[in-house]
């Protein structure tokens, strides 16, 4: 824990898996059905659809970085291309379904930069103690989701108006808006963190 890049990467890969996990496998149904007028199985396929584009990403941008010898570029821009996609699909009024899907294809995809991590912190320490910064990172990435999960359903609740289709809870969609917006916040303090680490040009520290 005395290497910056240590601290740096546990943070930073919460807002990818977190965004991803907390929208696709629990909140982006009922936003996607409520407020764009998406059947649950239609809604459940774009959800699918940014779940998939995340798979793709992995491999696109560890190969990519690979090929360059360099972690922190593309680490970056992943981080920022996941801050911009989730501000445009939280902020921006009536997207059309294609733009709103194309967003969701692209924050998948950016999400993807998270396999980067596990390499960059390994790098950033001295070999025998890679294993156990590959478990500090790890930790990170399962922070995201379960602290983005319920957090996004305690504003939720919080803003809720007491409209009840069924047994279900309807949310506004400022609602939904301000839950979002701590995936969108944890994307920015991700960016931050992976723009003040260091660069390994994918060589181990010594």
């Amino acid at each position: 824990m005395g290497y910056r890049n240590t601290w740096l990467l546990f943070i930073a890969p919460g807002a990818f898996a977190g965004s991803v996990l907390t929208f696709a496998g629990l909140w982006g149904v009922p936003f996607l059905t409520t407020h764009y007028g998406r059947s649950a199985p239609k809604a459940a396929a774009i959800c699918s659809a940014l779940l998939i584009s995340w798979a793709v990403g992995g491999p696109v941008f560890g190969s990519l970085s690979d090929r360059i010898g360099q972690r922190k570029p593309l680490y970056v821009i992943g981080c920022a291309a996941l801050a911009l996609s989730w501000a445009a699909i939280i902020f921006v009024p009536g997207l059309p379904i294609a733009a709103l899907v194309a967003l969701l294809i692209v924050s998948g995809f950016s999400a993807g930069g998270i396999i980067i991590g596990f390499a960059y912190v390994k790098e950033s320490v001295p070999a025998h103690l890679a294993g156990t910064a590959a478990g500090v990172c790890n930790m990170g990435v399962m922070l995201g989701p379960m602290l983005l999960q319920p957090a996004v359903g305690w504003v939720l609740d919080r803003q809720w108006q007491g409209t009840m289709v069924g047994e279900a809870r309807i949310y506004e969609l400022n609602a939904f808006r301000a839950g979002f917006s701590f995936m969108l916040a944890w994307a920015v303090l991700a960016l931050i963190c992976v723009i003040f680490s260091r660069e390994t040009n994918c060589r181990q520290v010594h």
